[in-house]
């Protein structure tokens, strides 16, 4: 993620830079914003309280740098005269709420929302506007932990980078708003569609740098738009009372023609309307400080809901609270069934329904030559680097074209190695990672890195992460395979208890769930939603079906067996017939495939401890293995001894 930060903060500043290039002799000052997620990340203070650059503003400063080198050596204009009497430190301001020891903090944001209230911290840019459009003044680059709600008006911001996640309530348009202005120059005259010498839409043309990818910027954005699009009722007429539905004492009515006239009468009385039957500022005021006029007695008890109503036609948050969504889903309870309680689930419960604890002891030298050659072998991680793509939004969209999310066109798309990466910057604690994700010594990871050869150590600093992920997961198989060898199971105290089986799901769950026959509750939940690919479903229609089978049930993940890679839960325990099979009680485990080359290390190290316990160790009695249709169990059964 901090790659992706440098690389916004880059094409901001090469995107600002081409921008300023063609409006700087047109007097026109270009102004580019970042929002960001937290102040601390821009500014920090040392031990003295002097104030000092937080990760974005070395980033800025690192970047706007190597860019402006590169403009000034290969052009020599006025502009680049521009360029090098402005040092990246003075580039670069923000504006946040200041505490008393002058130090700053945090905006103070409305609660559930990014917009602060607190228009205190903005006075310098709000009192200094003109002087901040002046080429003057070296601030063209503001960083911003939140939007101001009044007032962030100024014209001039061309670029806006989002250095943070816009939450529910500040959507993209909030945002993007900040750069919906007509520019101005030096003097202050609107670059507006009648003036002469300039291209409107190319000059007043707004640049988004994005955390997210394209597609899902302008599906977001567009579907903000058309969002406010929808037509809503603007007044608040009795036609627009008569019949609303609202929630009393957690029921639904219907408001009455009656009572919608006695609404719109209250609303005239008090000036709550005006003559075309919008809300006024009187009646917005009055809502918002409490003071609204009481209504008559028969509306009393539902004046909350009218109210409701009445703001949801200025704003539209508020409706969501009092409609009641019909088809929001009840929890109901998958119980035991008789199944349950026959002698041949109750018989195999009691073999398996025991709790375990294992002792592995292996040669640390054979794990550590395994992983060395393991590595050395197979070990190779991807060059970082980032795709750039641009987009536009057409000119004289239309609300069709926008509700068909056909308001963008996609334009050049580009790829490009991320060059100067964070990741050379940041401190890794290589040995304490691996040892942390593989249980293991930070002794036996520095033996295991020490002899991996050098062509592959050197991979560490091409992508660290990437490095450290794929070591640990080779590791751990080497492990893996070592435990199963080398593992033993002892019984411990305590069983695991029949409540594990109750389940209780969304009635909506349902609709995916097989009513089963022969299973301990009446329901089966399996994986997939396909009822004709999905392996478990399958698997649980010819379980019914088999004459063989007499109960099964579908394993809860709270009942497992500890292993050295993490606890396992086999998926089915089953009981069988006398006489009809060799071994009458089985434990499975379904896999898509049954070849072990294609299982994950990790995987099939659960899959084989499981197998040692229950074949080799716990009873005689009952069986495991890895099945992956009825068929497959009847094929493995056949051939046990």
């Amino acid at each position: 993620e901090n790659d992706v930060r440098r690389i916004q903060i880059r094409e901001t500043i090469k995107s600002h830079f081409e921008k300023e290039e063609e409006l700087f002799n047109k007097d026109i000052k270009v102004l580019s914003l970042f929002f960001i997620d937290e102040v601390a990340k821009y500014r920090q203070y040392d031990e003295d309280g002097n104030e000092v650059n937080g990760e974005y503003g070395v980033i800025f400063e690192e970047e706007y740098n190597n860019i402006v080198n590169e403009y000034i050596t290969v052009f020599n204009t006025p502009y680049c005269d521009y360029l090098r009497n402005t040092s990246a430190s003075k580039a670069h301001n923000g504006y946040f709420s200041i505490d008393k020891k002058g130090r700053k903090i945090d905006s103070k944001t409305t609660r559930g929302t990014d917009t602060s209230d607190d228009e205190s911290a903005y006075d310098l840019i709000l009192k200094d506007k003109e002087r901040l459009l002046s080429f003057e003044e070296p601030t063209r680059f503001i960083f911003s932990h939140s939007a101001l709600r009044e007032g962030w008006d100024n014209p001039n911001v061309f670029q806006i980078c989002t250095l943070k996640h816009s939450s529910n309530d500040v959507q993209r348009r909030q945002e993007v708003g900040r750069g919906l202005r007509i520019c101005v120059n030096k003097f202050g005259d609107r670059m507006d569609s009648i003036t002469e010498g300039i291209d409107f839409y190319d000059i007043n043309k707004l640049t988004v740098i994005a955390n997210e990818s394209y597609e899902s910027f302008v599906k977001g954005i567009q579907s903000e738009i058309k969002t406010d699009l929808y037509d809503r009722p603007t007044k608040a007429s009795v036609t627009f009372f008569t019949g609303k539905t609202i929630i009393v004492n957690n029921k639904e009515e219907k408001i009455t023609s009656r009572q919608a006239t006695a609404i719109y009468q209250y609303l005239l009385r008090n000036n709550y309307i005006d003559l075309d039957e919008k809300p006024t500022d009187d009646y917005k005021q009055a809502k918002e400080v409490g003071t609204l006029a009481p209504m008559i007695p028969e509306l009393e008890p539902i004046a909350e809901q009218i109210h409701t109503l009445i703001q949801s036609i200025y704003d539209d948050k508020v409706i969501g609270n009092m409609i009641n969504n019909g088809r929001q889903s009840k929890v109901q309870d998958n119980n035991l069934n008789e199944n349950f309680n026959k002698k041949e689930f109750q018989k195999l419960w009691n073999l398996i329904n025991h709790k375990y604890a294992y002792y592995v002891d292996f040669d640390s030298n054979e794990l550590i030559n395994n992983s060395v050659k393991v590595i050395n072998s197979e070990l190779y991680v991807t060059e970082l680097k980032y795709t750039i793509t641009i987009g536009e939004q057409k000119e004289n969209i239309d609300k069709n074209q926008i509700e068909n999310s056909e308001a963008f066109k996609e334009g050049k798309i580009s790829t490009k190695t991320l060059k100067t990466s964070t990741s050379n910057q940041i401190k890794y604690d290589l040995l304490g990672k691996i040892a942390e994700q593989t249980s293991l010594t930070r002794k036996t990871i520095a033996t295991i890195l020490k002899n991996i050869d050098d062509s592959k150590f050197i991979l560490f600093r091409a992508n660290p992460e990437e490095f450290i992920n794929k070591v640990c997961k080779m590791i751990n198989e080497q492990k893996a395979s070592l435990i199963v060898e080398h593992i033993t199971y002892n019984q411990v105290e305590g069983q695991f208890d029949s409540t594990i089986f109750t389940e209780s799901k969304l009635a909506t769950e349902y609709a995916n769930a097989y009513k089963a026959k022969k299973h301990i509750r009446d329901y089966v939940f399996v994986d997939g939603i396909n009822k004709s690919t999905s392996i478990e479903r399958v698997l649980a229609e010819d379980m019914d079906k088999a004459d063989e089978v007499v109960v099964y049930a579908k394993l809860p993940t709270s009942f497992y067996i500890p292993t050295p890679v993490g606890n396992y839960s086999p998926d089915w325990a089953i009981a069988f017939k006398e006489g009809s099979v060799k071994h009458i009680y089985f434990v499975a485990e379904t896999k898509g495939s049954l070849d072990s080359l294609q299982l994950r290390g990790v995987e099939k190290a659960k899959i084989e401890c499981a197998k040692k316990l229950f074949n080799n160790m716990s009873t005689s009695q009952v069986r495991y293995e890895h099945i992956n249709t009825y068929q497959s169990l009847l094929d493995k059964m056949n051939a046990l001894k």
